[in-house]
């Protein structure tokens, strides 16, 4: 809210001097961008591989604690208390490695994440800024995040267009319906 305020002062500032008139504003949906960007489904093939990994690391050790919790229920009644005792500490530790393993697990996604969308992130950014510095905008309005309420087609250029070209994706590419794995931003 305080960007946005400081955005909004800067531009009433900018629009009172003389030279207001020769002003170029420009207007993109980043997360349209990226969405259309190889990069972002080779981050997402992999994230979703990784992801795999963990739920199936998940699922060994939910069926390790069945196992040994049907074979406790089965047997309960003819163990000593000594052993009986030894098996219910047994599956109180499976029961905790697998909560502690899910948090880790959801942890290392989050990093993951980051680590394989923060180039594409990056990449879209700079092709951004490069067809704004090329074009002579003087501001380019993400419409992705929601800050915008209301631009005059007329006067602010929609760069995506551009933003394509600069990134090597085909004009005739459109964006899917729906953005897989774009829940955090950058």
């Amino acid at each position: 809210m305080k960007r946005i305020a400081t955005v909004l002062i800067l531009l009433i500032c900018v629009i009172g001097t003389s030279s207001a008139q020769n002003l170029k504003f420009g207007h993109i949906n980043s997360q349209e961008l990226i969405s259309l960007m190889p990069e972002r489904d080779s981050a997402l093939i992999k994230l979703q591989d990784y992801t795999n990994e963990l739920e199936q690391t998940i699922a060994e050790m939910q069926q390790e604690y069945q196992t040994k919790y049907n074979t406790y229920q089965q047997k309960q009644a003819t163990w000593t208390a000594a052993v009986l005792e030894a098996k219910q500490r047994e599956l109180i530790e499976i029961q905790q490695r697998l909560e502690q393993f899910s948090q880790g697990a959801q942890q290392e996604y989050q990093q993951m994440q980051q680590i394989l969308l923060s180039p594409v992130f990056q990449k879209a950014n700079e092709a951004i800024s490069k067809v704004a510095k090329d074009n002579g905008f003087a501001f380019i309005f993400d419409l992705s995040v929601g800050g915008v309420i209301y631009f005059d087609e007329q006067i602010s250029v929609n760069i995506l267009p551009m933003a394509k070209s600069e990134l090597g994706i085909p004009a005739e590419k459109v964006a899917p319906t729906q953005l897989p794995g774009m829940e955090q931003q950058q």
